[in-house]
């Protein structure tokens, strides 16, 4: 494969990336509206919220046995459109039924996006011989922030649902359309690796072009489910803390989601760049030390300003571990990633689904401020399973990077 060919298979996947990140925003951000526009009880609310991420796993199942058949290009070119129709679909709809199944599309179609976007990210990465992965969170990151922007842009003029997502979907949709023709694996023809790459040694070697081995990735699926209980809790939890807890303004209690979501972006601009000088080891060790010192400088702060210093660090400190745990299983299954990558998108899912429910009994029960110390935990039990991670360029080929013939940007 051609130079040229992997920067637009790059460039092309962090757009994917990135509007993925607008379409999720803009769901998740206008779930009030949501339940307003269709009549959602309170008490059903979380049955939807549920749903869509279960959805999603069963959308990465499904996505793991597919692409044994087809390329995972030709499930992102199609899955990322439905994503977008199933947004306007929950924004034009009117019965509890139209957006029962808008959601449902929506949550199986995700399922379906994440894995193969990081599949094809993690076989991109094996193809630069280096890493890039955060690059493309970075530019999911980059999405949101646009999407809760233009969320928050709906509510304050009082747009409806339909309106505020009818031009973005008018947008987006031809764009991730015509992106779609440059996507590449990063292989060469019957899916081999790129010249110069091969089968790693290893940790991971025993299973490199065999069957997957869920005893080794064992480790890294512990890792995503927790990184996703500590999102999942800055998500849903970050404002009523600040306000319930620390004694802030509403108007106050709205900034700690914003600063983490500018912070996860900041991080992974930067973050390959450390995984390169530093170690992808390194990087997710220190990543998660500075997430479990932000989650306790949260759950001891006594005023407002402390809590968003600890939401800041959470930001910075959690932002490396999700990309740096695909590429890891990637590297881990060079003949079989695609398979790896599946199975762990789903423990995003998992994660999602525990984190929230989780602190919320526990802070009911107990007290949010301990509360906040297990995700706390959960994020410093990262640290025994970080050998998983191994060397960044340990299985792009025999312990080194891959010869490149120029520089691919």
């Amino acid at each position: 494969m051609t130079d040229a060919g992997l920067r637009h298979g790059r460039a092309s996947l962090g757009l994917s990336f990135g509007v993925q990140g607008v379409a999720f925003a803009l769901l998740v951000t206008r779930i009030p509206a949501i339940q307003d526009q269709y009549g959602i009880s309170d008490g059903l609310l979380p049955v939807f919220l549920a749903a869509v991420p279960i959805l999603a796993g069963a959308g990465s199942v499904a996505t793991e046995k597919v692409v044994a058949r087809v390329r995972p290009s030709l499930v992102l070119r199609w899955a990322q459109p439905l994503v977008l129709l199933a947004l306007l679909g929950v924004g034009a709809g009117r019965e509890m039924w139209h957006v029962a199944v808008a959601l449902g599309v929506f949550g199986l179609a995700v399922g379906a996006l994440d894995a193969s976007m990081n599949m094809l990210g993690v076989s991109l990465q094996r193809a630069y011989g280096r890493s890039i992965m955060t690059g493309f969170h970075a530019a999911y990151s980059l999405g949101g922030i646009a999407g809760a922007t233009l969320a928050w842009a709906g509510a304050r003029w009082e747009l409806s649902l339909l309106a505020s997502y009818l031009p973005v979907v008018a947008v987006l949709l031809p764009a991730a359309l015509i992106g779609s023709r440059w996507y590449t694996e990063g292989k060469g023809e019957e899916g081999k690796l790129p010249d110069g790459a091969e089968a790693g040694a290893g940790s991971g070697s025993e299973s490199a072009g065999g069957a997957l081995s869920l005893k080794l990735l064992l480790p890294l699926c512990l890792i995503m489910t927790f990184a996703y209980i500590g999102d999942s809790t800055v998500s849903n939890w970050s404002a009523k803390y600040l306000q319930d807890v620390l004694g802030s303004s509403e108007q106050l209690a709205t900034v700690p989601y914003n600063v983490y979501m500018v912070t996860t972006l900041l991080g992974r601009a930067v973050g390959d760049l450390g995984v390169r000088r530093f170690g992808a080891v390194a990087v997710v060790r220190g990543g998660s030390l500075l997430a479990a010192g932000g989650f306790a400088v949260v759950a001891v702060a006594p005023g407002a300003w402390v809590g968003m210093l600890g939401f800041t660090m959470l930001g910075f400190g959690l932002c490396v571990i999700v990309p740096q745990t695909f590429a890891a299983a990637g590297r881990m299954f060079p003949g079989n990633s695609d398979a790896a990558v599946a199975r762990l998108n789903i423990f995003n899912y998992v994660g999602f689904l525990v984190g929230s429910p989780l602190v919320g009994a526990l802070g009911d029960a107990w007290s949010y401020r301990g509360a906040m110390l297990v995700p706390m935990v959960l994020v410093l039990a990262t640290l025994v399973y970080a050998r998983a991670f191994g060397p960044e360029t340990a299985r792009y080929g025999g312990g080194h990077e891959r010869p490149r013939t120029g520089d691919v940007g």
